[in-house]
């Protein structure tokens, strides 16, 4: 009778050991489920995160790459037109030098007919000296005008060029550069100045707007013609209603 008893104590005894251990390998095994979750949960986040980052790299590349290129063909096309603005200059000068000198002979030319008229100097040389006086004075006043064309040309480029360089630069205007609104737009915040290239502005350059001596808003210019521009109003800068004949100044 004791060992029947000693032997079932011992079953209950090795069953309460079998629980035990069940519970105990429950627990670690929920825990390394949960740890493996876990770890899938945070490598599935870091590829997420991988991909995304490699997304925003690609597109921060790219548009470098644009950024570069566009700063490249703007700094080429600045170069040649400073070049051939040089060289025009040059040619102005050597055309400048030619007029002197045509001038020179022609003074000469009418001295000697009034000194010689007597003597029979031809009148044919005096006709030929005039008319190459005229013809390097056309020329001259051609280049002078292509020359104004090159340099407002080079100015426009090098302020591309300026801006791709330095987001914050600020665009140089003619000193004294003056003009009058011809026409505004409320509603979309932009206006019609009177002025334009052959004023010396420029894309990006910022005037004052002045209404009866009071400064009503700032604008930056967008779009330039020949003596025309297309302004908007600048952020934070609008004081008052801009009226038609408004002056604006730089």
């Amino acid at each position: 009778m004791l060992i029947r008893i000693t032997l079932i104590i011992a079953i209950i005894g090795g069953l309460a050991v079998g629980v035990l251990n069940f519970v105990q390998v429950k627990d670690k095994i929920t825990t390394t489920i949960n740890d493996r979750d876990q770890f899938h949960k945070e490598r599935d986040q870091e590829k997420t995160d991988k991909m995304k980052a490699q997304k925003e790299l690609a597109t921060t590349k790219s548009t470098l790459d644009k950024t570069t290129a566009r700063l490249t063909a703007t700094t080429a096309e600045r170069d040649t037109a400073v070049q051939k603005a040089d060289d025009e200059s040059k040619r102005a000068q050597a055309l400048d030098d030619t007029l002197k000198k045509t001038q020179g002979e022609r003074d000469t030319a009418q001295n000697e007919v009034a000194a010689w008229r007597g003597l029979g100097i031809p009148y044919d040389t005096i006709k030929a000296t005039l008319a190459k006086l005229k013809t390097v004075t056309e020329e001259r006043d051609i280049l002078a005008t292509e020359r104004k064309v090159l340099v407002a040309a080079n100015n426009r480029l090098q302020n591309k060029l300026d801006g791709l360089l330095n987001p914050e630069h600020e665009v140089k205007l003619p000193e004294g550069l003056k003009g009058k609104v011809l026409v505004t737009d409320p509603r979309y915040d932009f206006v019609v100045l009177d002025i334009g290239q052959n004023q010396g502005v420029l894309e990006s350059g910022r005037l004052l707007v002045n209404h009866n001596g009071k400064l009503v808003a700032k604008i930056e210019v967008k779009s330039v013609q020949a003596d025309r521009c297309i302004a908007n109003v600048m952020p934070g800068w609008n004081f008052g209603d801009i009226m038609e004949g408004d002056q604006v100044l730089y």
